[in-house]
Parts: structure tokens; sequence; C-alpha cells
């Protein structure tokens, strides 16, 4: 595979899941909504995990069930992750968009920087890397903590995340994710990986693609 983005090594990932409630008195600490999706929990399905005494919990995943959750049945792609940079609902992404995104010129982008509708970041694919493992997974949130990290997001020199909470943590990955990466924590912030963006045609066959998550951008 060609390496036409550049590559963001030793990054501190972190794991949430859709109907995760994180922080109730924290404006981003439910994953009942997503940056992207006032109605993720809908969207996707319902809570991606158990609900135990009414709280959304995560699982196990294991490979003999392709990492999928064994609760309910998603609606959405199960492999999703987050990344610091909310193009639509942060005013600096917003307005830094159209330049600092690698794909913004491109057929399907072009011209829509001005469209809070619609977002270049959203169902955009992501291949990570841990140890001998790889997995893909597309963007269906942003953090964690920072909105419009663009020098770690988008930067060829390999920065730091601008985030100092949760060891510094870049990324946040999905229950599906975390099984299929081999991650020593089911919700822990000491796993690290090293990540690249990467264009849908270039997603090789696996788990990931049985479910792609098309819907754009949806605020009530």
């Amino acid at each position: 595979m060609e390496d036409k983005y550049p590559w963001h090594t030793n990054i501190v990932a972190t794991t949430f899941w859709v109907g995760e409630i994180h922080d109730p008195d924290a404006p981003d600490g439910s994953q009942v909504r997503s940056a992207y999706d006032s109605f993720w929990l809908q969207s996707y399905g319902g809570c991606d995990g158990v609900v135990v005494d009414g709280s959304c919990e995560t699982e196990k995943r294991t490979e003999e069930e392709s990492w999928l959750p064994r609760n309910m049945t998603p609606r959405e792609n199960p492999f999703y992750l987050d990344l610091p940079f909310d193009d639509v609902n942060d005013p600096r992404a917003f307005a830094i968009r159209g330049y600092v995104i690698p794909w913004a010129d491109e057929p399907g982008y072009a011209g829509r920087e001005e469209d809070k509708s619609f977002s270049y970041m959203k169902n955009r694919w992501v291949r990570i890397v841990k140890d001998d493992r790889e997995c893909y997974g597309q963007i269906q949130d942003a953090g964690p903590t920072l909105y419009d990290d663009d020098d770690y997001v988008f930067g060829e020199e390999d920065s730091r995340p601008g985030n100092t909470l949760y060891n510094g943590a870049g990324m946040d990955v999905s229950p599906a994710l975390n099984g299929c990466l081999g991650f020593e924590s089911l919700n822990g912030a000491d796993d690290r990986v090293d990540w690249q963006f990467v264009d849908e045609k270039d997603v090789p066959d696996g788990p990931w693609l049985e479910i792609v998550t098309t819907r754009q951008v949806q605020h009530g």
C-alpha cells in the first residue's frame, strides 16, 4: 500500500463506545451523541456493549465473532474511532478545514468548506497498527479533549497530540478495534498504536467492511 498519508507513531489510544456515559457533567462526556450525529445512539442501533443496571458498559470482543458486539446488531460500522479535529462544530477547525485536510480538494469534498451539514472527517478511513496487528476503522466522532489539533492530526512531522489528559491520548477506538488490535485493557490509557489515514479504495478486506457507515452530519 502506498503511504500517501504520513504515519503517526506511538500514540496513546483509549477506548470509547456508543452509549457510554464517561462524565455526565462534561459537555463531551456522553457517547449518546457524537460531534457529527446528535442521534448517534439511535443511528448505531443502541448500546455498543452490554447494559448493566441501566448503564451501557463495554465488553470483550473475539475474533470468532468478527469483533462484533454480542448483545445487539449494529446498524453502522462497529469499527469506529475519533481524532481531535471537529471540522463542523469547532470554529477554528471549520475555518481551516479547506486547506489543512489533505483530501479537501478531491471530488466529493471540493467546494464544500462552507457547508456545515457536511463533514470532511466523518466516515474517513484510518489504518491502525499495534505490534503485529493491523485493523481499519471509520472516524465517527471528535476528540479526545481537543477539537482543532491540526498539527497532530494532519502534520507530517509526527507531532505529539496537544491533549495532556489520559496519558496524552491522541485517539479513542471502539470496542471492535480494541479487540482487533489486541489491547491489553478494555478501557485504559496505556495501549499505544501507529496510525495513518487511508483512502477507501485502499482498505483491504476484513470485518471492518461488513457494515460501512455512509450517513453524513445529523444535528437536531
